[in-house]
C-alpha cells in the first residue's frame, strides 16, 4: 500500500464566523461545531476552548487527543466508526499538523490525565506543543460510564472530522509518502537486509480499557497483520480510560513513532515487513492464544527481528513477556518497549513479569517519579479528581493550586511508543 500524507502546518487557532484554514491559521466556527456535537442526546452541554503552547493553562481530566485530518482519496476517515468500513492506508490524507482535538470529562475520574501547556509538566507531554481545541463534555444525569465514554469518543472523532474538512482543498506544506508492498514482494525488495516487523500490543482488557480496529473492539479479534500505513491512516482508534502516562491516545496511534522510525530505515539497514497487531487479555487462556498467534505470524512472515510495544502496565506485562519469549523461541530477535513502575525511589521491580529472553529493552521512564506542577492561571475542565487520578494521592492538590503527584498523572509522560522526551543518562 502507498499512502501520501499531506501536512498543513497549523501555527495558530482562532474562533470565527466560519471554519477554514488561511496562512497556517485554523479558524473555527464554535457554534457550528457545538451544534454538531450536541446532536448526541447523551450530552447535556459542552465547553469549547483553545489552549496554546506556553500559556499558563491546565487541561484536565483529559480523555483523548485526536489529530484533525481528512481522506482526500483512498477510503474514508476513521473507518468503521465515522466513515464506512473501507480499507485505509492508501491514497492521500491531509493532516492539520500542529493542531489537536482534546476531549475532557469526568468519565472514570482516576484514569484520565493532566496536560499543562507550560511549566515543568509541559516537558513531559507532547500535547503541550500543539494548538489544542479542547472540548469539555457534560453528560446528562444518570448516564452510565460506558455511555459517557462512547459519547466523549464520538464527540472527539466528530470534531476531528469536522475540523479536518478544512484541509481538503489546501495544498500541503509537506508531502510525505509511505509504502509497503505485499509480503513476498516486500521481502524480495531488499533480500540482503534483515526482515523486521513490529508487534503492536493494543489495550483491550474491557471495562473501558478498549481499543478499536476498523470499528471493532480489539478484545474480539485474534492477532492479524496490517500494513503500517493502515495504522497511520486511522485504522486503530483509542477508546480506553487507563493511566494517563502510558495511554496510547488516538493521536499516538496516528503518529506512532516506532512505525515512522522503521520506515525511515527501510531499505537502508532493515527491510520493514509490516505490523502484527495483538490484544492484551485478562484471562490466561486468552493470553496464551494471542501470544501463540503473534509468534506464529512473526514466523510466517519470515522475520529476523521484531519490536514489541505494550500499552499499560501490570497485567499487560504478562502479555508482553509471553510475546517476547515465544517469538524468541522461534529464533527471532526481539526488542521490547515498555515503561516502569519502580517506586518513587526507583528501587522496586519495574515490571510485573520477566524472562531472561527479554534482554533488549527500551523504557519510557519510571511513572512513579514525583513532580510538582505549579499553579496555572487558567483551567480547562475540572480539578475534582486530581487527588484520585492514578499517580495522585490525598493532598496532591494544594491550596495554592499546585499539584504534587507522580508523573503518572500526565498524559503521555511515559508513553510506551517512545512518544516522549524522557531518556537515560550514563554515569
Amino acid at each position: 500500500m502507498r499512502l501520501e500524507i499531506g501536512e498543513i502546518l497549523i501555527k495558530d487557532i482562532e474562533f470565527g464566523d466560519s471554519s477554514y484554514v488561511k496562512d497556517n491559521v485554523l479558524h473555527v466556527n464554535k457554534k457550528e461545531l457545538e451544534d454538531l456535537i450536541l446532536e448526541d442526546d447523551h450530552i447535556k452541554a459542552i465547553d469549547i476552548e483553545i489552549a496554546k503552547p506556553g500559556e499558563k493553562t491546565r487541561i484536565t481530566p483529559v480523555k483523548d487527543v485526536i489529530e484533525p485530518r481528512v481522506k482526500v482519496s483512498g477510503g474514508s476517515i476513521f473507518p468503521g466508526i465515522i466513515g464506512k468500513v473501507d480499507t485505509v492506508g492508501q491514497g492521500r490524507t491531509h493532516v492539520l499538523k500542529g493542531a489537536a482535538i482534546v476531549t475532557c470529562g469526568k468519565i472514570v475520574g482516576f484514569q484520565e490525565g493532566i496536560v499543562d501547556m507550560s511549566g515543568p509538566g509541559a516537558d513531559y507531554t507532547p500535547f503541550s506543543k500543539l494548538m489544542n481545541l479542547c472540548i469539555v463534555i457534560h453528560p446528562k444525569e444518570g448516564l452510565q460510564q460506558h455511555e459517557y465514554e462512547h459519547s466523549a469518543r464520538m464527540a472527539g472523532l466528530k470534531a476531528a472530522t469536522y475540523i479536518g474538512e478544512t484541509a481538503r482543498e489546501i495544498e500541503p506544506d509537506n508531502l510525505k509518502v509511505f509504502e509497503t508492498k505485499p509480503m513476498f514482494e516486500q521481502a524480495s525488495l531488499y533480500p540482503e537486509l534483515p526482515k523486521v516487523g513490529y508487534v503492536y500490543m493494543l489495550q483491550t482488557q474491557g471495562l473501558l480499557h478498549d481499543t478499536y480496529v476498523y470499528g471493532v473492539d480489539g478484545k474480539k479479534i485474534v492477532p492479524t497483520i496490517l500494513y503500517p500505513t493502515e495504522i497511520m491512516d486511522g485504522a486503530i482508534l483509542s477508546g480506553n480510560c487507563v493511566s494517563a502516562c502510558d495511554k496510547n491516545t488516538t493521536y499516538h496511534h496516528l503518529n506512532n513513532p516506532i512505525i515512522e522510525s522503521l520506515y525511515a530505515r527501510d531499505g537502508k539497514d532493515i527491510n520493514f515487513m509490516g505490523v502484527i497487531i495483538t490484544n492484551e487479555n485478562v484471562f490466561l487462556a486468552d493470553k496464551e492464544r494471542s501470544s501463540n498467534w503473534a509468534s506464529k505470524l512473526a514466523e510466517y512472515m519470515g522475520l529476523d527481528g521484531v519490536i514489541i510495544s505494550q500499552e499499560g502496565f501490570g497485567n499487560p506485562d504478562t502479555d508482553l513477556i509471553m510475546n517476547c519469549k515465544k517469538i524468541e523461541d522461534k529464533g527471532i530477535k526481539t526488542v521490547i518497549v515498555t515503561d516502569e513502575y519502580a517506586g518513587r525511589d526507583g528501587m522496586s521491580q519495574s515490571l510485573a513479569d520477566a524472562d531472561e529472553k527479554a534482554d533488549a529493552v527500551v523504557t519510557g521512564g519510571n511513572a512513579n517519579e514525583l513532580i510538582v506542577l505549579p499553579p496555572m492561571d487558567r483551567l480547562i475542565g475540572f480539578l475534582d479528581y486530581v487527588d484520585k487520578i492514578a499517580g495522585g494521592f490525598q493532598g496532591s492538590l494544594r491550596e495554592d493550586g499546585s499539584i504534587e503527584a507522580e508523573i503518572q498523572v500526565i498524559t503521555g509522560a511515559t508513553n510506551e511508543l517512545g512518544f516522549n522526551k524522557l531518556s537515560a543518562e550514563e554515569y
